[in-house]
């Protein structure tokens, strides 16, 4: 191979990698690796603490997605603990992780990933930001983007104690019941949360599938892959955030397994490459066929387009309208397009604003019964979550004093990890040939990954296989 090329550090993302590329002696991509070079042993040094304490110890992992592995922790710990939450705190922690999500996603459209059409794919790298959006959609939208966050941040310290690292969760419930004043200013809130969530929409309409580049683009092979797909559904197979099984439907669209977070283990298959600290899921019952897509290859994806895949429909009524418009422009389900992934994830922030729109409407909501208290250790417990990227799972195994004797975290951007991979290599084969390489091409490479929001930092844990 004649040369190599780094993308080191990629940008927009949360934690840190790079793409290497090796070009043949015609300066094609013959190889493409996403690296991912941090080491963090979260799993390892879990070992031999309280399982209480891990709730508040790992959402330390990621100060982007701390209320999802506070949440799928807290699940844990009620699944270890064998104690279910009165229903006013399942409906208090739903309300939580709807207004994290919320907000989650507001931040990768208008800071991470949106930018590239936004602003421009040609437009230069130091504009492609949250600067080049104030500039393009005007300074009153970027204060509107800010002012929203915020309220989405106050709203989760409101709920949890703190707007970044929550606090709430404990086995059996949460720490304190929402007061009728709280309920009320939520409720106030949520209106504006739908209506800008609606606005967002817009701005995509508007940018994206009205730009004929952009939406040939979406459309083209260069970011097309036909994988399985794995999300949370409700009992109607509706997506939910916050609880539900596990479905997984194929390239055809049709159900391939659907499985409670318990059984996990039957389904889901970790592995290492060497190149990467950051270790790839894929389904057992399938197999690992390398990083191949297809009915045959047990490569899946999760995340915002995964859960829709996944899902026969949204259970808030914009979200639904919103949901069905996305598949019959895209031709129908399942949509293989990775830069679709964008435009479901605005969905899911109309769906998670109409959620917590709905919940605050709940005068159940407010009732003093909080938490039930443990009283009974079954030695090992599992919980789930949606993570913004993907499904998340926690899996803890204790002695009879609830002291952790092992700790198993498979994290959103792990379940994508093979599927980035692809992602990337295909985009790169695509756009760079015959040593022609510009910041404008490498931007190709890197829209490949920022589709599915990626968190490094949560990937890398420990390397045994």
């Amino acid at each position: 191979m004649k040369k190599q090329i780094s993308i080191d550090p990629v940008t927009r993302l949360e934690g840190h990698g790079k793409i290497s590329l090796f070009l043949d002696d015609e300066g094609n991509v013959e190889r493409a690796f996403l690296q991912v070079p941090d080491f963090r042993g979260f799993e390892k040094f879990c070992e031999g603490r309280a399982a209480e304490e891990m709730p508040t110890l790992t959402q330390k992992i990621c100060g982007v997605c701390p209320t999802a592995h506070h949440t799928a922790s807290a699940k844990a710990l009620d699944d270890l603990f064998k104690v279910e939450p009165p229903r006013a705190a399942r409906k208090i922690r739903e309300l939580l992780y709807n207004t994290f999500m919320f907000e989650d996603h507001l931040l990768h459209f208008y800071f991470l990933g949106g930018p590239d059409f936004i602003v421009g794919l040609d437009a230069p790298k130091d504009k492609r930001n949250i600067f080049g959006v104030r500039d393009t959609l005007g300074v009153d939208v970027a204060r509107k983007v800010i002012e929203i966050r915020k309220k989405a941040r106050e709203l989760n310290a409101m709920i949890s104690g703190s707007p970044l690292y929550p606090v709430c969760c404990l086995p059996g419930g949460i720490s304190k019941a929402l007061k009728e004043e709280e309920r009320i200013c939520i409720k106030e809130l949520s209106a504006d949360f739908v209506s800008f969530a609606e606005y967002t929409l817009k701005v995509f309409d508007n940018v994206f599938l009205k730009n004929k580049e952009y939406f040939d683009l979406m459309m083209s092979d260069i970011y097309h892959h036909r994988t399985y797909y794995m999300g949370l559904v409700d009992d109607k197979n509706k997506v939910n955030f916050y609880d539900g099984k596990i479905r997984v439907v194929g390239p055809d669209g049709k159900e391939a397994i659907k499985f409670t977070a318990k059984n996990y283990l039957k389904y889901m298959q970790e592995r290492v490459e060497t190149w990467s600290f950051m270790k790839i899921l894929y389904l057992k019952n399938i197999g690992w066929k390398g990083f191949v897509d297809g009915v045959g290859s047990g490569i899946y994806r999760v995340g915002p387009l995964a859960r829709l895949n996944a899902s026969e429909g949204m259970a808030t009524p914009l979200a639904q309208i919103e949901y069905t418009k996305m598949f019959n422009v895209l031709g129908g389900k399942p949509v293989h397009y990775t830069l679709a992934y964008h435009w479901a994830r605005l969905i899911e922030v109309l769906y998670a604003a109409e959620k917590i729109q709905e919940l605050a409407n709940d005068p159940e909501l407010t009732k003093p019964k909080v938490r039930n208290i443990p009283d009974n250790i079954k030695g090992e417990g599992i919980g789930v979550c949606e993570a913004p990227r993907g499904i998340l799972l926690h899996h803890y195994q204790t002695d009879r004093k609830a002291i952790l004797q092992k700790v198993n975290l498979l994290v959103a951007t792990q379940n994508n990890a093979a599927a980035l991979q692809m992602s990337i290599e295909k985009a790169a084969r695509s756009v760079i040939k015959g040593g022609n390489i510009s910041d404008s091409l490498l931007n190709m490479v890197e829209i490949a990954f920022r589709a599915y929001d990626p968190c490094f930092a949560c990937a890398t844990h420990i390397i045994s296989k």
